[in-house]
């Protein structure tokens, strides 16, 4: 019996989760991360050589020179003293980014941009930089050959430029020389991150997978305790990192606040799923004033002491199209668009209609204005 009741539970669970994958659920592991489990930034100082005359000019950028003399002194030749020209030689900044677990000798990407008034980097090949994470600890170590995207092209009386010139990246330009000390569950409990924080959603991914683990291991091994954070025991005699494989498998489905954005630069609007709109009749009409100037040129007459002046010549002109009423409202998003749809308005148009109804007290959502 407890062998069926077992089976019957295991195949409630994979219906369950067969059922939330129809109705567009997604894995936790899309949803959620481990706590910790992160990447970490890196920056370092470095020269760029090999530009074709387009690198920093060493007056206006004195620290490239100073770095470029260091660089010689390093390597035997004495430059203290000369007037150095070349423009070759850009001084940039390397950024990357540390992704977790990484052992020594992984290789990452990195990004080089010009700290001077060098023109492009094309061409470019960064010199052996170190890369510091924010303790002052040296993690890895580029170089390599810089690729841009972007080109600059300058004559006498034209320039054309397309993209960024002055930045680039090496593509696994940087190697691992220190490793991050990352223990993943190994003496207590594990957490779970919501990326977007949620009560319901951390409810639903800790029944997910306490119905898993019971059905698997016979124990509840999930508790939310916070609109983000979800605890973890893993299982006695199961590894963490098997674990979090099983469990970032699990299918839930989120739920998201109801939440219109609007960007009024743009003229772009995203309304949520689940935003409702009370029924309300809306209008909607264009107001047009049209301003014009011509000038006219008034002449003295003849023999005359008059003065050759400038009268202006104004035209208003003002017009307003008649708008047509609409019903708009709606328990579903599509309800809602064709709703929007019938007015016939432009997306700035839009904009103002769903403020207005939102101070009407129709609009059971939060706007949100970038």
């Amino acid at each position: 019996m407890k062998i069926l009741g077992a089976a019957l539970l295991a195949i409630g669970v994979f219906l369950g989760v067969s059922l939330c994958a129809a109705q567009g659920a997604v894995r936790i592991k899309d949803v959620a991360s481990v706590k910790g489990v992160r990447d970490n930034q890196l920056v370092g100082y470095g020269l760029v050589v090999g530009l074709q005359g387009t690198g920093d000019t060493l007056q206006n950028a004195p620290f490239t020179g100073q770095s470029l003399q260091a660089m010689m002194d390093r390597m035997g030749v004495n430059v203290r003293g000369a007037n150095l020209r070349t423009r070759n030689v850009a001084a940039v900044m390397v950024t990357s980014d540390l992704p977790p677990f990484s052992a020594k000798g992984t290789r990452v990407d990195v990004t080089v941009s010009s700290l001077g008034d060098a023109a492009s980097l094309m061409g470019g090949t960064l010199l052996l930089t170190t890369l510091t994470g924010a303790d002052g600890q040296v993690y890895a170590v580029a170089q390599g050959a810089v690729a841009v995207t972007g080109f600059a092209a300058q004559g006498q009386a034209e320039t054309l430029t397309q993209g960024v010139p002055t930045t680039g990246r090496v593509p696994n330009g940087a190697s691992v020389e220190r490793e991050l000390l990352n223990r993943l569950g190994q003496d207590g409990p594990m957490n779970l991150e919501l990326r977007n924080p949620d009560f319901t959603t951390a409810v639903r991914v800790a029944d997910a997978i306490n119905a898993y683990s019971w059905a698997t291991y016979h124990r509840r091994a999930a508790r939310e305790d916070s609109p983000n954070s979800v605890t973890l025991e893993k299982p006695p005699g199961v590894g963490a990192t098997h674990f979090i494989a099983e469990i970032g498998e699990l299918m839930v489905e989120p739920d998201t606040p109801a939440r219109v954005v609007v960007d009024a630069r743009t003229g772009t609007v995203v309304i949520g799923q689940d935003v409702q709109i009370l029924p309300v009749a809306v209008t909607q009409g264009a107001l047009t004033v049209r301003v014009t100037e011509t000038p006219k040129v008034s002449q003295p007459g003849p023999m005359s002491r008059g003065k050759t002046v400038v009268t202006p010549q104004t035209q208003i002109d003002a017009s307003q199209a008649g708008g047509s009423v609409a019903m708009v409202g709606g328990r579903s998003l599509r309800g809602l668009v064709k709703g929007l749809n019938e007015i016939g308005v432009k997306p700035q148009g839009i904009i103002a209609i769903l403020q207005a109804i939102k101070t009407a007290g129709a609009l059971q959502a939060d706007i949100v204005i970038q």
